[in-house]
C-alpha cells in the first residue's frame, strides 16, 4: 500500500504486550511478588501464557526438569486461586446485605408504636445497602455457582452463562474470566517437543484439544536476536538459522482473534496506517479509530479488499475495474480492507 500511494510514512497497527514476570507456586498467598504480580495482569486485556517446549542443559528450569502441562497448571492454580478469594469476599458482602435487607423489613412490619420507639435509637433508614436487595438475590446463586466452579479447578471462562450472568461475572474483573493463549516457546535447533513426538507435546496437545485453548508457536530466542535489525538483515540472518519465521506474526493474529479484533487500512501520499477495530464494526464505527468526526459526520465510504487493490495496482485503476466500492452507515468492515471516509 505505501509503494501504490508513494506514502512518506508506514504506521502499522501495534498490539502491547506487557512482561510481567514473578509468577512463582504460591503467588496467590504473596510468594515472588505476589498481589503486585497480580494486579498487573488485572489491567490486561488478555493473558499470554509462555511456555516452554525444549530440553537444554544450560537451561535450567525453575522446577528442574521441563514440563509444560505442570508449569500451565502452577500458573492456571494460581490465577484461579487469587478469583477464588475475589468471588468469596463478593458473596461474602452479598450475603451480608441480604441479612441487612431481611432485618430492615422485619423491622418496618413491626406495629408502629414499638417501631418509633426503636427507630430514635437506630432507623433502619439510615443502613446503606451496597447492593440492594433484588440485586444482592440475583447476583448470590451466580457468585455461588462461579464460586463451586472455581474450587474444582476450572477457569472461570469454562463456566456456561446467560448475558445477564456473565455480566455479574464480569463486574468482579476476574483474572481467569480474561482470554488465555498459550505462547509455546521453542528454541531453534534444539531438542523441541514438537519435533520429536515427544509424550509431553502429546499431553499438552490434549490439554489444548480438551479445553478448546488456543495457542502459538514460537521462537522467543530468534525473536530476542532479531528485535534491533533491519528487515535485510532480519532476512539474513534467519536464512543462517534456517528459521524463516520465529512465530511473531502467528502469535499476533491469535491475538487479535482472542480478543475480537480487526486491522483495516488508510491510504495516502501522507502516511499508510493501519487500524485496529473490534470486529462487527461498521463504517462509522471503525472510523472513531481515527477521530470521532468520521463517527459524528460520515457520509459514506469508499471501500476496497487489499488483496484486490494489491492486484489493481492503484486505487484509479481498482475504481475503473469496478472493484472499488461506496459503503454507507451500515456497511460492517472488514479485516483487509483499505476505506477512504468521506465526511
Amino acid at each position: 500500500l505505501t509503494k501504490i500511494s508513494n506514502s512518506q510514512k508506514t504506521i502499522p497497527a501495534v498490539v502491547e504486550f506487557v512482561d510481567i514476570a514473578g509468577l512463582v507456586k504460591g503467588a496467590s498467598e504473596g510468594e515472588g511478588l505476589g498481589n503486585q504480580f497480580l494486579s498487573h495482569i488485572r489491567e490486561t486485556d488478555m493473558i499470554a501464557e509462555v511456555v516452554r517446549i525444549f530440553d537444554d542443559e544450560d537451561m535450567i528450569h525453575v522446577a528442574g526438569a521441563v514440563d509444560p502441562m505442570k508449569d500451565i497448571e502452577v500458573i492456571n492454580l494460581e490465577l484461579i486461586l487469587t478469583d477464588l478469594a475475589t468471588v468469596s469476599q463478593r458473596l461474602a458482602a452479598v450475603e451480608s446485605d441480604m441479612k441487612r435487607g431481611e432485618k430492615a423489613r422485619g423491622a418496618f412490619a413491626r406495629p408502629r408504636e414499638k417501631f418509633l420507639e426503636q427507630s430514635e435509637q437506630k432507623s433502619p433508614r439510615g443502613v446503606q445497602h451496597r447492593y440492594g436487595d433484588k440485586e444482592a438475590v440475583k447476583a448470590a446463586p451466580i457468585l455461588t455457582r462461579t464460586r463451586e466452579h472455581l474450587e474444582q479447578g476450572k477457569l472461570a471462562r469454562a463456566l456456561t452463562l446467560n448475558e445477564e450472568e456473565a455480566a455479574t461475572v464480569r463486574g468482579l474483573q476476574l483474572l481467569t474470566w480474561k482470554p488465555i493463549l498459550y505462547v509455546l516457546n521453542k528454541k531453534s535447533g534444539g531438542f523441541n517437543f514438537d519435533e520429536q513426538n515427544d509424550p509431553r507435546w502429546t499431553a499438552l496437545m490434549e490439554f489444548m484439544e480438551e479445553t478448546k485453548s488456543e495457542y502459538a508457536l514460537v521462537d522467543a530466542g530468534v525473536e530476542n536476536e532479531l528485535k534491533d535489525l533491519s528487515e535485510d538483515e532480519k532476512r539474513e540472518f534467519r536464512r543462517e538459522y534456517g528459521t524463516q519465521d520465529s512465530g511473531v506474526a502467528d502469535l499476533i493474529r491469535a491475538c487479535y482473534r482472542l480478543l475480537g479484533l480487526i486491522s483495516y487500512f488508510t491510504t495516502g501520499e501522507d502516511e499508510t496506517r493501519a487500524w485496529t477495530i473490534p470486529e462487527g464494526s461498521t463504517a462509522p464505527e471503525a472510523g472513531t479509530a481515527i477521530h470521532t468526526d468520521f463517527k459524528t459526520k460520515f457520509i459514506r465510504a469508499s471501500v476496497v479488499a487489499y488483496e484486490d487493490l494489491v492486484k489493481s495496482g492503484s486505487l484509479a485503476a481498482a475504481r475503473e475495474q469496478g472493484i472499488l466500492r461506496t459503503e454507507g452507515k451500515e456497511y460492517i468492515v472488514k479485516d483487509g480492507d483499505v476505506i477512504e471516509f468521506r465526511i
